[in-house]
């Protein structure tokens, strides 16, 4: 009996009512589904592996996306006030230095002795016009993806106009130094041509770091992501995406760090060394309250815009984070370039009385 139920098999309740026939064009049927099914499978694996692939596989200029800007900001409301006051410290920074170059250019008094400072204006209007505007335009419309080539075009505009203002600064203390120190032999020291020669030379060794640093930053491949962790394209920040060893790239980068930053930091310690020296030396006491006034507008802008640039291209990777270098960035971006015209403005009686000059003949100008 228990061998009988045993030899009894049915596969499914179908075998009770089909014929042998049957059975095998739906097996056969069967078989066919499930080719298809696997035949699907393995297409869409192959699909799926060819988009990681695409992920993973290097791009540069060649390609026709670029890149894509992290936004500053977000909707809640402390965002909307800092970017607000972000709008507001760029307006501000646009309009002084815009008004300390025609001070300078309207007062013929001061074309010389402020020549220097009507070039450190220039250089702000642009330089934080390079980054700031882009970040407006990403929050208020969400244009936030830059090409490969705007993007190129912003990181040799930021440290071309960066690298000239360094270099700029440290020439201005070698003007205090001569002004101070050697106040009779200045105008043969420092003439005109001279200081041409001298802002000419800067912005030659701007131009010719930014040109370095790009085609360095820019030949290496990129993959994967595509998202640029900071607000616009910066050196540190794009080096993250490379697929490829950055390690010397980033020795390089550390060298010329050292050659913009460190050699002018040291350069103006000496100069300023000096003059202390001279200054102590003084008998008279007028004389060392206008030396020292003079002096202190220079050094609180050469602080202010030298530490956070040594913070991002002298500090090793470890020590930062994508929101620190935002701030960091903000700050010599958008609120040095404004505090500079307001720090030599209140510290500088030449630029003060031409200022009241000018006021006074668009009062007297209105009145008639």
């Amino acid at each position: 009996m228990d061998s009988a139920f045993t030899d009894f098999h049915v596969d499914s309740p179908r075998d009770c009512f089909i014929s042998e026939p049957q059975r095998g064009a739906l097996e056969e049927g069967e078989k066919s589904i499930r080719d298809s099914v696997l035949m699907e499978t393995a297409h869409w694996d192959n699909v799926s592996e060819s988009w990681q692939e695409a992920g993973r596989r290097p791009w540069n200029h060649s390609s026709t996306i670029g890149f894509v800007l992290t936004s500053l900001f977000n909707e809640s409301p402390i965002h909307l006030f800092l970017f607000s006051m972000v709008v507001i410290i760029y307006t501000l920074a646009m309009a002084g230095n815009a008004a300390m170059v025609f001070l300078i250019w309207a007062d013929a008094q001061l074309h010389t002795p402020m020549y220097f400072l009507s070039q450190l204006s220039f250089l702000d209007i642009f330089f934080t016009s390079v980054t700031v505007p882009k970040m407006i335009a990403g929050f208020l419309f969400g244009w936030t993806s830059i090409s490969f080539v705007g993007c190129g075009a912003q990181m040799f505009f930021f440290m071309f106009l960066g690298a000239a203002e360094c270099l700029l600064l440290a020439l201005m203390a070698y003007d205090r130094y001569v002004a101070i120190c050697n106040p009779l032999r200045y105008p043969s020291l420092m003439s005109h041509q001279t200081c041409l020669l001298m802002v000419a030379a800067s912005w030659v060794g701007g131009s010719l770091n930014a040109s370095i640093q790009t085609a360095m930053t820019l030949q290496f491949p990129y993959c994967g992501s595509r998202r640029i962790a900071h607000f616009f394209c910066e050196v540190p920040s794009l080096l993250r995406l490379a697929c490829a060893d950055t390690a010397a790239y980033e020795r390089v980068l550390f060298v010329t760090g050292v050659v913009v930053l460190l050699v002018p930091i040291a350069f103006i310690t000496t100069s300023y060394a000096l003059i202390l020296a001279a200054v102590l030396r003084m008998h008279s006491v007028e004389g060392r309250q206008k030396a020292l006034a003079t002096c202190s507008s220079h050094l609180t802008v050469v602080n202010l815009f030298y530490g956070p640039l040594v913070y991002t291209y002298m500090l090793p990777a470890s020590y930062h984070s994508p929101g620190q270098d935002d701030v960091v960035s903000v700050f010599y971006t958008v609120l040095t370039p404004m505090l500079n015209p307001v720090i030599y403005s209140l510290r500088n009686k030449e630029v003060t009385g031409a200022m009241k000059k000018v006021i006074g003949k668009c009062g007297v100008g209105g009145t008639a």
